[in-house]
């Protein structure tokens, strides 16, 4: 399965050893793919910066084990249907045009009435949720 983390999920993973960090562990011991873009690694970099610029070598580390592909471009369909804000479409686009399975983020606040839901061939997942898909 092709999964695409977001920054959320890469800032998460980076600041400690906790159930995000293992998952992607797993996720990766399992054979699964984990898929980035430039924006996604770009923005959980900047905000690594800002609150813990002492884990930024693990988030390289994180990195270095994810596909991370260039900015993706946003598919025409996507602005009509999402409904999401301007600044988390391109997170939605990335993984649709790298044909990623699963998007998995904690953002509630703007992807959290789409999870367990699909779009553009995308399901949307919490880490939670994830886990017990794939555990």
């Amino acid at each position: 399965m092709r999964i695409f983390p977001d920054a959320n999920i890469l800032l998460s993973a980076a600041r400690s050893d906790g159930a995000v960090r293992r998952l992607l562990a797993v996720l990766l011991s399992k054979g699964h793919t984990l898929c980035a873009d430039t924006y996604v690694a770009e923005e959980a970099r900047r905000n690594l910066a800002a609150k813990a610029a002492a884990r930024l070598p693990a988030l390289a580390a994180l990195l270095d084990v994810i596909e991370v592909a260039a900015i993706q471009t946003m598919p025409r369909t996507l602005g009509t249907y999402s409904g999401l804000p301007e600044k988390d479409r391109p997170v939605l686009a990335a993984a649709i045009r790298l044909k990623c399975d699963v998007l998995v983020t904690g953002d509630r606040t703007h992807f959290g009435r789409f999870y367990d839901r699909e779009i553009g061939g995308v399901r949307i997942h919490s880490p939670r949720t994830l886990a017990e898909l794939v555990l």
